[in-house]
C-alpha cells in the first residue's frame, strides 16, 4: 500500500502550470532529506488523479534498486526507451538524483526536443545546474528550489502525523527552531532520534556531495570553514577575516582562492544559503561583507551540545528561509552607517525592507526614555524615502503603529502563511 504523504500545497502550486509543458524541464533542487522526492510522488498522484494513465508516468531514481548502478547516458536511454516503448500520448518522465548520471544533459535535451515527453528532475544540489544544462538549455528549464519545512508546514505536518500540538505557539516555535525542518524528523518520538538523524543528513551530503569533490584538496581546512559558518550563521563575514582567523586557529597561511571556493561548495551542497549586501544609498551591491544563513537551523543544534537559543540570528534565519521559500530575492540593506536585517524583492520588481527582533516592548530604555531597541529597528526603515513596504518582525504580542511600519509577530506571520 502506498504511503500516504504530507501535501506541500506551496510548491505544488509553484508548478501545476507547469505539469503538461513539453518544452520546460522541470529542475527541483534543494538541500538533502528536504522532500524533492516526495513532491515528485505527489505530482504524479495529482497527473493521476487528473485523468493520466499510470503507464504513462516513468519514474527512476537514481539512488534506489534497480538503478543505483546506472551511470552512463546509454544505460539511462536505454532505460527511459524501454519504460517507454509504445506509449500513447505525453510521457511524464521523473529521474530522481540525476546528477549521478555524467553528461545527463543531452540525454534530457534530446528527449525534451522530442515534444511528447514532460521531464521532472531532482538533484541535492546546484552542481546540476553549473554545467551544460545552465549553458545549453537556458530558457528550456525552472528551477523550483526547496526548502526544509517552514513554521507553518512544521505545524501542518505533525498534525498530518497525529503528533501532539501544543496550543502555546511560542512553545511550538521553540521546538522547530531546536529540531529543525526535515520532513522525516517530525515522525520521530524523541528529541535525540531527531538529532541522530539530522547527523546521518550531515554524513550523507559529506559523502555524497562533498567527499567526492575533487576542489577540496584540504579535508580538515575543509571541515574548520564549515564549522566556523555554520557556529557564526547570521553574521556579517568577509573572505579576508576568515583568512584572519584561519591564520590564528591553523598557524598557517590560507590563500583566499580556497577560502572562496571551500564557501561555495556549502552552497552548492544547500548547507547554507549566501545572503549580499546592498546599499542603498549608492544602488550597488557591496562585495566582501556577506552573511550566511543555514538551510536548516537543526544544522547548528546538531553540532553544538549547548542547546541555548541565540534568538537574534535564529530569528533572522528563520525570516530568511520563510521568504526564500515564497520566492523572494534577498538582500543585507545598508543605508549610511545603519543596517537593515533584509531587503526582499519579488517577481513583480517590488521591494519590502525587513527588520527581525525578539522584543521591541521590554525595559531597555536611554537616559531620555526612548526605548533603545525600539529606535534601532525603526530608524533605519524611516530613512528610507521610498514607498515600498516596511516590516519590524519580532515576538511581541503587543503591535505598535508607528510612521506607516507594518509591526508584525514573526510566529502568526508564518504559520498564517501571509506574504509581504
Amino acid at each position: 500500500m502506498k504511503k500516504e504523504l504530507y501535501k506541500r500545497e506551496f510548491y505544488l502550486q509553484k508548478i501545476r502550470g507547469f505539469y503538461d509543458e513539453s518544452e520546460i524541464i522541470k529542475v527541483i533542487t534543494g538541500v538533502r532529506r528536504c522532500g524533492k522526492s516526495s513532491l515528485m510522488e505527489l505530482i504524479k498522484t495529482e497527473l493521476i488523479e487528473q485523468g493520466v494513465n499510470e503507464e504513462n508516468i516513468i519514474s527512476i531514481h537514481l539512488d534506489k534498486r534497480p538503478y543505483i548502478h546506472v551511470r552512463k547516458t546509454e544505460e539511462l536511454e536505454k532505460i527511459i526507451d524501454g519504460k517507454s516503448h509504445d506509449i500513447n500520448g505525453m510521457k511524464y518522465l521523473f529521474v530522481d538524483e540525476i546528477q549521478n548520471i555524467l553528461g545527463f544533459e543531452e540525454v534530457l535535451n534530446a528527449y525534451r526536443e522530442e515534444g511528447d515527453y514532460s521531464i521532472f528532475i531532482t538533484g541535492s544540489n546546484s552542481y546540476l545546474l553549473s554545467g551544460e544544462l545552465a549553458t545549453k538549455l537556458t530558457g528550456r528549464y525552472i528551477e523550483f528550489e526547496m526548502t526544509t519545512l517552514s513554521f507553518d508546514e512544521y505545524l501542518g505536518i505533525k498534525r498530518f502525523y497525529g503528533k501532539e500540538v501544543s496550543a502555546n505557539p511560542e512553545e511550538e516555535f521553540d521546538k522547530y527552531i531546536l529540531e529543525g525542518g526535515f520532513p522525516y524528523t517530525v515522525s520521530l518520538d524523541t528529541f535525540a532520534d531527531k538529532r541522530l538523524y539530522v547527523k546521518s543528513v550531515i554524513d550523507e551530503i559529506y559523502e555524497k556531495d562533498i567527499r567526492k569533490n575533487k576542489r577540496i584538496k584540504k579535508r580538515l581546512l575543509f571541515d574548520t570553514i564549515q564549522k566556523y559558518i555554520i557556529n557564526n550563521f547570521g553574521s556579517t563575514m568577509s573572505i579576508t577575516g576568515i583568512c584572519e582567523y584561519l591564520s590564528h586557529t591553523t598557524k598557517s597561511n590560507v590563500r583566499k582562492e580556497t577560502v572562496y571556493n571551500y564557501l561555495s561548495i556549502l552552497e552548492k551542497t544547500k548547507i547554507v544559503s549566501k545572503c549580499s549586501r546592498f546599499d542603498l544609498k549608492s544602488k550597488k551591491s557591496l562585495r566582501g561583507e556577506e552573511k550566511y544563513y543555514l538551510s536548516d537551523l537543526s544544522f547548528y543544534f546538531a553540532n553544538n551540545t549547548d542547546n541555548r537559543i541565540e534568538y537574534g540570528p535564529v530569528l533572522e534565519n528563520v525570516v530568511y528561509n520563510y521568504a526564500k521559500s515564497r520566492g523572494y530575492d534577498i538582500s543585507v540593506g545598508r543605508i549610511g552607517k545603519l543596517e537593515i536585517d533584509f531587503i526582499l524583492r519579488n517577481n513583480s520588481n517590488d521591494y519590502f525592507y525587513i527588520q527581525v527582533a525578539r522584543y521591541i516592548d521590554n525595559d531597555n530604555y536611554d537616559e531620555n526614555g526612548n526605548n533603545i531597541t525600539e529606535e534601532r529597528e525603526y530608524r533605519p526603515l524611516e530613512r528610507i524615502r521610498d514607498s515600498y513596504p516596511k516590516y519590524v518582525m519580532t515576538l511581541d504580542r503587543l503591535l505598535q503603529k508607528r510612521s506607516g511600519i507594518h509591526h508584525v509577530n514573526i510566529i502568526s506571520f508564518i504559520n498564517e502563511g501571509k506574504v509581504f
